[in-house]
């Protein structure tokens, strides 16, 4: 009977933190001995990329004030609702989801869909015509002008899509 390699079996160490995106890799497939871990970058790149994705100041507001309860009443919570386990797992995820997506809401200028003019705009909200300071920019964030502009949604899905594109190839 010839000799066969047995491969050595895995063992990852986890934390609270990382347990969460170790189960998320291990859906796909499970490091094996000698291999890098990708979890260790899921940590930061999942949560990153979800905000980018859905990036919405109101949305990621409600995913940070959950994921903040969540983390500190972490002990209370699991001793008086035992069945909120597989949710309390998930705090720090839900956490890092909500602080990515608010800041992301932010550079989108993008609340429940409506635009924040948190910042005075450059232009004439009427007209849509510049107010003539020619050293005048929006200092964060995309400015909430261009919700009145013709084309609006061009636009945005463009500067969202070549921003996914560039991220991704990087």
């Amino acid at each position: 009977m010839p000799f066969r390699k047995i491969k050595p079996p895995t063992y990852i160490v986890t934390n609270e933190y990382t347990d969460v995106f170790q189960e998320i890799v291990n859906t796909y497939g499970v490091p094996t001995y000698k291999e890098i871990n990708p979890a260790y970058f899921a940590c930061v790149t999942f949560p990153f990329l979800f905000g980018i994705m859905f990036g919405d100041i109101g949305h990621g507001s409600v995913l940070l004030l959950t994921g903040i309860i969540l983390c500190l009443f972490n002990n209370l919570l699991a001793s008086k609702y035992p069945d909120l386990q597989s949710i309390l797992r998930c705090r720090y995820l839900i956490l890092m989801m909500g602080i990515f997506a608010l800041y992301s809401g932010l550079i989108y200028n993008d609340m429940m869909s409506i635009p924040l003019n948190i910042f005075d705009s450059c232009y004439d909200s009427k007209s849509g015509r510049h107010l003539g300071d020619k050293d005048c920019y929006y200092p964060f964030g995309l400015d909430p002008i261009w919700s009145l502009s013709k084309n609006e949604l061009t636009f945005q899905n463009s500067l969202k899509m070549k921003l996914s594109v560039i991220l991704g190839v990087l």
